[in-house]
């Protein structure tokens, strides 16, 4: 199996300061997939979003094992994840 860097586990900050997270291997890519409404039917509606935060992982499994974590956390302890945590 080929090993390389480009797995991304990343956290969207949407128009309304809502999280989004998800996984790509191009970034770029994707937010600007989200941008153009073309995203997750949850970003679609509360664009535009920007990235705030992103982890680069060796393989793809590594990276969505991340984002569910990400996932199972409340706002607080997800704000926390990020660095944006407010307290």
């Amino acid at each position: 199996m080929e090993k390389n860097s480009n797995h991304f586990f990343y956290v969207l900050e949407c128009a309304d300061h809502s999280y989004y997270a998800g996984y790509t291997n191009d970034l770029d890519k994707r937010v600007a997939t989200h941008n153009a409404g073309k995203g997750a039917k949850y970003t679609r509606a509360r664009g535009p979003v920007k990235c705030i935060y992103a982890e680069t992982f060796e393989t793809k499994q590594e990276a969505m094992r991340a984002e569910y974590a990400f996932k199972q956390l409340n706002r607080g302890q997800k704000s926390k994840y990020i660095g944006r945590d407010r307290s």
